[in-house]
């Protein structure tokens, strides 16, 4: 696995790569001219050179916090063990961390308004024109061509994973990280579930009913046989244009089903796979499909009764939630940390 990480300044960067480093035994790996102060790096001169060292040595694991421009991230996410990691946080926390990396490294700290512009210019390629510290318009004005090539913030909208780092010590980061699993493999090749389940997500996208939008696919032998989604029948008009009154209606889940006009997903599934609708539901017509096995990600309503009937029938019943790609917090995760500056990570 290689991974690149990427975000604001001070978000951390640097601190999960020696994480990795220490926990998982990845290998560091700079430019050459980068200021990566705290890792014992591997440099090199060009990206290029970068990632054939890399490629030749894919089995081992790497990590690197040069990912500044779109042409350093095109250049490596050409290979399929590539991941990118952004970590940002409050700007305020942020701070923090540079007044104590400067204090370490005996450097002038910043104000922090000074930080705020240094943040901008490297965040969004931008800052205030008004602002006494600008020079010249190179430095609060870019094109757009230059944002979409360099902009940090451009970057990590293309992030496989994104971490918030909100934590106040070194040891609430850890344990979110451990929890997060960063080195699953899965984040680079999905298993069967996870990649059809993907698959059925993409296909809820189509959906148009009001009350909920579920995608179904139908898999034998590991490959796909048709796909579904819920909403009204060919040609009549979409449940989120009116043309169901009961799911527009707001009726409680359960009630009142015989006066809904909405396929489920799985009813479509079945339908474009070609096999006879019979029965009064979803659960009773999978049966009779010859389904042998339901792969599930979010719960709904009636499932104690769906599970008794797929039970009853021989069918296994399975839930799979693929990875986050996204680490969200909770207030009490971070407000409840020490306030030692030494003890904050850069």
């Amino acid at each position: 696995m290689f991974i690149g990480i990427t975000g604001p300044i001070c978000s951390g960067k640097l601190t999960i790569a020696e994480w990795l480093v220490s926990v998982h035994g990845f290998t560091p790996l700079t430019l050459r001219g980068n200021d990566n102060y705290r890792l014992d790096a591997l440099h090199f001169e060009t990206p290029d050179s970068l990632l054939e060292y890399v490629t030749k040595n894919w089995i081992d694991n790497f990590v690197t916090c040069d990912i500044d421009t779109l042409y350093v991230l095109e250049t490596y996410r050409k290979r399929p063990f590539f991941l990118l990691l952004a970590v940002d946080g409050p700007l305020t926390i942020r701070y923090q961390r540079c007044l104590a990396r400067c204090q370490d490294l005996g450097h002038q700290p910043p104000t922090l308004e000074r930080f705020v512009i240094e943040n901008d210019k490297r965040l969004f390629k931008i800052v205030a024109p008004t602002n006494e510290f600008i020079q010249s318009d190179q430095d609060h004005a870019l094109n757009s061509d230059d944002f979409s090539v360099s902009s940090i913030y451009n970057l990590m909208t293309m992030a496989d994973l994104t971490v918030v780092n909100s934590f106040l010590s070194l040891q609430q980061l850890y344990a979110h990280l451990h929890s997060l699993n960063i080195t699953n493999s899965e984040r680079l090749r999905p298993s069967w579930d996870t990649y059809f389940m993907h698959l059925s997500d993409l296909a809820a996208l189509r959906s148009n009913c009001m009350k909920r939008r579920v995608g179904c696919i139908l898999v034998k032998g590991f490959r796909v046989i048709a796909t579904g989604y819920n909403g009204t029948a060919r040609g009549l008009k979409n449940c989120n244009q009116g043309g169901c009154e009961r799911c527009n209606d707001a009726v409680p889940c359960g009630k009142e089903l015989d006066t809904c006009l909405c396929l489920h997903a799985e009813e479509n599934a079945l339908l474009e796979a070609g096999r006879e609708r019979v029965g009064q539901g979803c659960s009773v017509k999978l049966i009779q499909s010859g389904v042998t096995e339901v792969v599930y990600n979010k719960t709904y309503g009636m499932d104690d009764l769906t599970s008794k009937l797929l039970k009853e029938a021989g069918i296994k019943l399975r839930q799979h939630s693929p990875p986050t790609k996204r680490l969200v917090l909770q207030k009490s995760d971070y407000m409840s940390g020490i306030t030692n500056i030494g003890d904050i990570m850069m």
